[in-house]
């Protein structure tokens, strides 16, 4: 059967603006009509040096498979912060002591271990990208219904109109309608935390160094951006992080300050403050014929270890990759869409993303409590961890995407 298209990408954020491009700058798929169906695609970010509260740690896989699908150098330099440092401390501990970890990119061979960016600028080098803006057609519309049978898979937009593709990629976050239209479950819970974000100058210079400390209720993290200042991200308990939003400037640098230790010294807070809900989910299953997951579609996780974004840029280049190989081997449109070729997309990522998300939940279930035996064991697993160059290494590797199966695009030097 004849498709309107052979590949349409529903949700155009970060994950998704990211796969469509990644597709239509991989060799296989010349010729192949691809397209990327947003309601509100992005406008250009403000020219000045801005930062908007929303910012994630890029890491150093991400940052490979932005450079190939041609995102990474649309990013300014002005508006990217690498971080070559991180230290890591229970709360009844300090930086740099027992019961701590330091991790630096010396360790990993690396210049650096990741980059803190805005992702309404991330987002906008991804569309800016060439690829994308040559090669994916861009269709502002909200999907309303989803049919998926044998010939194709049938869209319905918010404005009647009706589409149809060979393969349908589920890239609309958390809540997503596709999965949801496609008959996918999610099994997860949500935490008794919120996380409150906002940004502070401090006293002393950050260091290009990302600062987190694990306290009762969660933890706090101090992440460096590009004007010197510092992105905080708290995980707390949902009325103390009503509390934070409403207190006066002084208050929460009061609170800031104690919560981080002082390490950087006095915190001057005045900027803008926000806060969000926070759940774990994953799908039961990443696909069914003509369809498939990637992202917070497929997967939500826990923020204390910034891996919500990094392991959907994963997912995009596993996807494309899969797909890729299907290509090459003489397949066609149609035969990439069958349920033999998704399901090898789905038992890679489905089984590396169960282990990074087992791993952040358990991270925070042991630190996320007062027990004073449970506060012994953290703080002697965090010393044994700080003097084993292996577990670093395991860590390191985990954060910064390059560990485990990864795809062949994160493997490139640099």
């Amino acid at each position: 059967m004849k498709t309107d298209f052979d590949l349409v990408v529903i949700g155009g954020g970060m994950v998704g603006a990211c796969l469509a491009a990644l597709a239509a700058n991989t060799r296989e798929f010349a010729g192949l009509r691809i397209a990327l169906l947003e309601a509100h695609p992005p406008s250009a970010p403000p020219p000045d040096n801005d930062v908007d509260l929303r910012v994630s740690a890029v890491s150093r896989a991400s940052e490979r498979i932005l450079d190939a699908c041609g995102a990474w150098s649309k990013i300014d330099a002005r508006h990217r912060c690498a971080y070559s440092e991180m230290v890591v401390w229970d709360a009844a501990s300090r930086p740099r002591a027992p019961g701590s970890i330091h991790f630096s990119a010396s360790e990993s061979g690396q210049p650096d271990l990741g980059h803190i960016i805005e992702n309404r600028r991330l987002q906008w080098a991804i569309y800016e990208s060439a690829a994308l803006r040559g090669a994916v057609t861009v269709l502002r519309a909200e999907l309303s219904g989803l049919e998926l049978d044998g010939n194709a898979a049938t869209l319905t937009l918010a404005d009647g109109r009706k589409l149809t593709a060979a393969l349908i990629v589920g890239a609309d976050g958390a809540a997503s309608s596709s999965r949801k239209l496609a008959g996918i479950e999610t099994r997860g819970w949500e935490y008794e935390q919120r996380a409150f974000v906002t940004h502070v100058r401090t006293e002393h210079a950050h260091e290009y160094t990302a600062w987190q400390r694990f306290l009762p209720a969660g933890p706090i993290a101090f992440l460096p951006l590009a004007d010197g200042r510092s992105s905080i991200v708290w995980t707390t308990t949902p009325d103390h992080a009503q509390s934070l939003l409403e207190c006066t400037s002084a208050q929460l640098a009061d609170e800031l300050h104690a919560a981080i230790g002082g390490v950087l010294g006095t915190v001057e807070a005045s900027g803008p403050r926000a806060q969000f809900p926070l759940r774990l989910t994953h799908a039961r299953s990443y696909s069914k014929p003509r369809f498939v997951l990637v992202g917070d579609a497929a997967h939500a996780v826990h923020p204390l270890a910034g891996q919500g974004v990094n392991l959907g840029f994963l997912d995009c280049a596993a996807l494309v990759e899969t797909l890729a190989a299907e290509l090459a081997a003489g397949g066609t449109a149609e035969s990439m869409a069958e349920l033999r070729v998704l399901r090898r997309y789905e038992r890679w990522r489905k089984s590396e993303n169960a282990v990074a998300l087992g791993l952040i939940d358990g991270i925070n279930r042991l630190f996320s409590n007062g027990s004073p035996t449970l506060r012994w064991a953290r703080q002697l697993g965090l010393t044994a961890v700080d003097r084993s160059t292996v577990a670093k290494r395991f860590f390191m590797g985990r954060a910064m995407g390059t560990a485990g199966e990864v795809p062949r695009v994160v493997h490139k030097p640099g």
